[in-house]
């Protein structure tokens, strides 16, 4: 109850939140006003285990294959060897300043070396950043791809130190049968849950526990048969997250409420668990470690791990700062404890000074940050409440509610994308069809029907509208064209059909109906025999358009054509834009 209360407190000051819930648990421990004894490790392990398998869950149930397609490669690098890199360069600091053997060092530094998929996405959401695709892409699978390897390393080593000696051959083959049979068990596991939720007549209410239950069960049956159950709950996430199911919308939120829940227990227990006392003695050097590991090691790991692909450095730079550790660090640390390593309480206490500096320094910065470096825009509003519901009997459909605002796209402009349909209108309380609440006003509650995988796309309909930026003039030439510009005149150049109908819809208007998502720079959407080009992205719409004409296919028009098109598109964009 703290936890969640104090939890409002720190979202207005921008605090981190997950600091707050640990120092909820150090409060309330035998060192605060709550004394309570608790050094129940093996419980604390339990607990971490299950709460972090829901947080993976849930965060593969929200990741989309299309998104994950462009960033796997160098995310799965930055996930293994990244992590690899980070506790080797961790490693040196860890062994002088800490007083251990290589081996240990190396432990400490895999430890703190994955970053905390929970904490990068809570501290972006609750300071109101919008990342680039692809940057939030790629944070997003690494945070929650390297856990797996993270919990790998750390148990070899733990292995290594408690029977000292081990061999590569032994941790390659632990290595390949702990991703093989996870990524098997998880595939499996997610296709039985999709079949048996469309299949199974369970009582309303009680699919989303089904599912949270499944998952469990998923992880669980990972674990017991030797393989990965952290990369199999992530990988059944993504399984059942992109394929049509029942009750979709109900599960996102439960899962929600349940991955809220799990991060408060388990930071809450983390923070019973620590020492003051034992903390200050290796203060110093675990302040060293952090540091080296925030300002160096991770750095140098992203910066090679991403060479090979195209990252430009500001974009490498803002994914090296936001390698956040959380939780999973802490719960790592507490490996060592349960099987009683010397020095493991140790371990416990540098993941817990790492934790909190990562979460001061970079939590508290992060905003700043992505503004600096250019990789994400602040989010003007917060968006529409959404309302969902499933439809029984069909997977194909939702209901999808909005309230409509005064400077709404749809309201102003009149725009809805064709693969919705506008159901039932709520005005003063009254139920109407579409036809008797024309014209729909401000106040008015909206009914759409949609395919559920595409609802989120409608929210830009219902949202007011950003002011839009002008187009930058250098930009316009031949072939680049305004966004303001009308179907209508685009058809009178190059004579290509479009309807009647819409010929007054201007090209940033044609985007917003025929996108599943918000524009973004490189999109396309074909235009009869040419396809429009997204150049540039103003107050969340496009407002630079190039045309892609037909002289890049096999049935290019004659050469004079085309010089015509270029003469007339010259003449004709001057007099409209006036260049």
């Amino acid at each position: 109850m703290a936890g969640i209360m104090s939890s409002l407190l720190a979202l207005r000051f921008g605090a981190p939140l997950l600091l707050v819930f640990l120092v909820v648990g150090m409060i309330a421990g035998d060192s605060g006003p709550g004394g309570l004894q608790f050094n129940d490790v093996g419980t604390t392990y339990l607990v971490g285990s299950v709460a972090l398998a829901l947080i993976l869950f849930d965060g593969g149930l929200r990741t989309r294959f299309q998104t994950i397609r462009t960033v796997l490669a160098p995310s799965i690098v930055l996930a293994t060897l990244g992590v690899l890199l980070t506790a080797l360069i961790t490693a040196p600091v860890a062994k002088y300043a800490l007083d251990l053997n290589w081996t240990e060092a190396l432990l400490a530094g895999a430890v703190v070396a994955s970053t905390d998929a929970a904490a990068v996405f809570l501290l972006v959401h609750a300071q109101g950043l919008r990342l680039r695709p692809r940057v939030g892409a790629t944070l997003e699978v690494e945070s929650g791809t390297n856990d797996p390897f993270a919990v790998f390393l750390t148990l070899m080593l733990v292995e290594l130190i408690s029977i000292g000696e081990s061999s590569a051959l032994h941790v390659g083959l632990e290595f390949l049968r702990q991703a093989i049979l996870g990524a098997i068990i998880g595939f499996v596991g997610g296709r039985l849950v999709v079949l048996a939720l469309n299949r199974v007549a369970l009582p309303q209410g009680l699919h989303a526990p089904f599912v949270a239950t499944a998952a469990l069960v998923i992880f669980g049956t990972a674990q017991i048969s030797h393989g990965s159950g952290f990369l199999a709950v992530y990988l059944a996430g993504i399984i059942i997250g992109n394929r049509p199911t029942r009750a979709h919308n109900s599960v996102v939120a439960f899962l929600d409420a349940a991955t809220w829940l799990a991060q408060i227990v388990m930071f809450v227990l983390l923070g019973l668990l620590v020492s003051p006392q034992r903390l200050f003695d290796s203060m110093g050097p675990a302040l060293l470690v952090a540091l080296v590991l925030m300002l160096v090691a991770r750095p140098v790991a992203v910066f090679l791990c991403l060479a090979p692909f195209r990252f430009n450095w500001r974009e490498r730079l803002f994914i090296a700062w936001v390698g956040l550790r959380g939780a999973v660090a802490i719960f790592l640390a507490s490996i060592p404890m349960l099987v009683g390593l010397s020095k493991a309480y140790l371990y416990f206490d540098v993941a817990f000074v790492v934790v909190i500096t990562s979460l001061l320094l970079q939590g508290w910065t992060l905003a700043a940050a992505a503004r600096r470096l250019h990789v994400a825009l602040p989010r003007s509003d917060r968006g529409p409440r959404r309302v969902e519901l499933d439809l029984p009997g069909q997977l194909e459909q939702q209901l999808v509610g909005y309230a409509v605002r005064p400077k709404s796209l749809y309201l102003r402009r009149g725009l809805l994308p064709s693969w919705s349909k506008p159901t039932l209108v709520i005005r003063d309380e009254r139920i109407l069809s579409p036809a008797e609440a024309e014209p729909v006003a401000a106040g008015d509650y909206v009914y759409l029907l949609a395919p559920p995988e595409k609802a989120e796309a409608l929210d830009r309909f219902f949202v007011d509208m950003p002011p839009s930026s002008a187009p930058d003039p250098h930009l316009l030439g031949d072939f680049v064209v305004s966004g303001e510009i009308t179907l209508g005149d685009i058809a009178a150049i190059y004579g290509v059909s479009i309807d009647p109908a819409q010929s007054a819809l201007t090209l940033a208007d044609y985007f917003d109906l025929h996108l599943d998502r918000a524009p973004k720079e490189g999109a396309t959407v074909p235009l009869d025999s040419i396809v429009l080009v997204a150049r540039s992205i103003g107050g969340g719409r496009v407002n630079v358009v190039g045309l892609r004409l037909p002289e890049d296919e096999e049935d290019a028009p004659p050469p004079t054509r085309i010089a015509s098109f270029k003469s007339k598109l010259r003449e004709t964009w001057a007099s409209l834009i006036g260049i």
